[in-house]
């Protein structure tokens, strides 16, 4: 059997930034930006600081099969702890305060499929 993959998105609202901190993430904006943003294993940053002071991480929890495949829901919550615990070492290296985390997720295996797999689906099986 095929391990489980989930998408995990993490928002919250940057707080109590310096200005050179400010400064940082404003020179840096182009490569956090929202036309880049991708579900990673290490996890990818995005925000717009000059419309608001929110961001979100995208984080791609991959488990090989055998981990806790009989509890889905119990995967689901260690993949979403996963997912908080990488954004917050990611702003607690740069020192960037954050606060009211909330996370989003999503089973793989759970999505419908798009049209293509399905043809690809039926031409296999």
């Amino acid at each position: 059997m095929s391990g489980r993959t989930f998408r995990v998105t993490v928002r919250g609202m940057f707080d109590s930034l310096s200005e050179a901190q400010r400064a940082e993430l404003l020179a840096k904006a182009a490569d956090h930006d929202l036309f880049l943003a991708a579900f990673t294993p290490e996890g990818n940053l995005t925000y717009d600081l000059d419309a608001r002071p929110f961001f979100a991480f995208r984080y791609l929890d991959a488990r090989p099969a055998g981990e806790a495949d009989d509890d889905p829901a119990g995967t689901l919550t260690a993949a979403v702890t996963r997912a908080e615990a990488a954004a917050s070492a990611w702003l607690d290296e740069r020192g960037y305060g954050y606060r009211n985390l909330r996370s989003s997720a999503e089973d793989l295996a759970q999505m419908p499929l798009g049209s293509r797999a399905r043809r690809e689906s039926r031409r296999s099986g």
